[in-house]
């Protein structure tokens, strides 16, 4: 009885200790698969999110490649010199150019009877006269400012003003090549007996009068110029000096001629305002450019000078009000915005076409601006390429690539040339820049 209460007491630890055995080794096993589960679905996560950045990357790549197909396939038009490029900052500006008009405002065709250009409005007057006294671009001290609906209006004003009266035959208009491309359709559009359109100033000869258009920086290539006619005295010189402010070359020295010529399209972008000026030294030609504008148009319109001379002003505000601020604060000041954007620019137009022998940009000389303080080579407001080796038209080679230039034959110079502007919004110019990377990396 006692042995078989024994034989029985080691049975059950026996099956105990199994019974532990086999609980421990379902355990082990238990954990061996969780962990295997485990590190299965790690892996199957790991594969899931390798599968899904590879299609995402497709996916960016795919979007890319449209982007980019859709970049070649737009077409660039930069033909014009439009100069949306100052939109942006004119939209941070805010209010600052707002202008109200009252009703009853500007009922009168009369400003300043006074005055030999009568519908100037005082306001606008004296805002050009603060800016180039600002900028030190043009001496204003004896001069009469006669104003017109954008300096198209006052050259066909000059011409007249200009001509001689009792000549047998019409005054020549001559401009050095390559001229600005509207310049003969200006002196020929009228077909006046005062005035024809006389070619390439290089080429004119003899004794008998013209007039001299002195383009300077110059549309289309950008050159600092001087008169190139010779006989000084049977000439009159029409200075045209759209593009003399600091955002596109340096300011040597106030200029001093006799006639003038600005506008607001290149100065602060406002193209759609048609207003330009013009700085007469002789009270005569002023009167007789009067006369002109009275029979055109009966003057300019009131409401175009009212929001010029707004914007004129704000202008000079943003740099006398940021005298001494921090660099940011100045960045503000718009020909310091302006300057800039336009180096921006050039240096990537630069870097894009120097990529490759297709084309090549004229070189500029460097020079000390005296409103700015900097040294710094002309960035003018267009790009005046030249297709290099076999390429005869480059206007017609770019318009190939769907790129819309105006070819160098309109400016009395080589088809191997070709004007771009520089100056449209960011999108449009950043689309350039790639298109010609493309093809002279081609």
């Amino acid at each position: 009885m006692e042995l078989k209460a024994r034989i029985m007491g080691h049975l059950l630890v026996v099956s105990l200790a199994l019974n532990l055995g086999f609980v421990y080794r379902d355990y082990s096993i238990g954990k061996h698969r969780q962990a295997e589960d485990y590190l299965g679905n790690e892996n199957e996560c790991k594969n899931s999110c390798r599968v899904a950045k590879r299609d995402a990357h497709y996916v960016e790549k795919a979007v890319l490649e449209d982007r980019s197909s859709a970049l070649d396939d737009e077409v660039i038009d930069l033909d014009l010199g439009d100069p949306t490029m100052y939109e942006k900052y004119w939209k941070q500006m805010g209010d600052k150019t707002t202008v109200v008009i009252p009703g009853w405002r500007f009922i009168s065709y009369f400003s300043d009877v006074k005055n030999i250009c009568f519908f100037l409005e005082s306001e606008l007057a004296d805002a050009i006269v603060r800016l180039h006294k600002l900028v030190g671009n043009a001496v204003t001290q004896g001069r009469s400012i006669v104003v017109g609906t954008g300096s198209t209006q006052l050259i066909q004003a000059l011409f007249y003003a200009t001509s001689p009266a009792n000549s047998s035959e019409p005054v020549s208009v001559v401009s050095a090549a390559p001229y600005y491309s509207a310049y003969p359709s200006f002196a020929n559009y009228l077909k006046s007996g005062l005035y024809e359109w006389g070619g390439n100033a290089h080429k004119f000869k003899g004794n008998k009068p013209y007039i001299e258009i002195v383009t300077s920086p110059n549309n289309p290539d950008g050159s600092l110029r001087e008169a190139v006619v010779k006989n000084k005295q049977a000439g009159i010189l029409i200075h045209d000096l759209a593009y003399y402010w600091p955002q596109y070359t340096s300011i040597s020295s106030p200029a001093d001629h006799d006639i003038m010529l600005f506008t607001v399209s290149k100065c602060t972008g406002h193209a759609g305002t048609r207003l330009g000026w013009a700085l007469i030294k002789d009270e005569e030609i002023a009167k007789k450019m009067t006369e002109f504008m009275v029979i055109n148009t009966i003057g300019a319109s009131k409401e175009s000078q009212v929001r010029g001379a707004k914007i004129l002003q704000a202008v000079a505000d943003s740099h006398e009000n940021n005298r001494g601020s921090t660099k940011s604060e100045e960045s503000n000041s718009f020909f310091e915005h302006s300057f800039n954007l336009m180096a921006h620019r050039w240096k990537i137009l630069s870097n894009a076409v120097n990529q490759g022998n297709i084309f090549s940009l004229p070189q500029f000389p460097s020079g000390e601006c005296s409103f700015s303080r900097r040294t710094f080579a002309t960035q003018p407001a267009f790009a005046w390429l030249k297709c290099e080796g076999e390429i005869d038209d480059c206007e017609r080679f770019l318009r190939k690539h769907k790129i819309i230039s105006k070819g160098g034959n309109y400016f009395g110079d080589s088809p191997k040339y070709t004007r771009i502007s520089v100056l449209p919004r960011h999108h449009v110019f950043e689309n350039l820049v790639h298109r010609l990377s493309t093809i002279s990396s081609s």
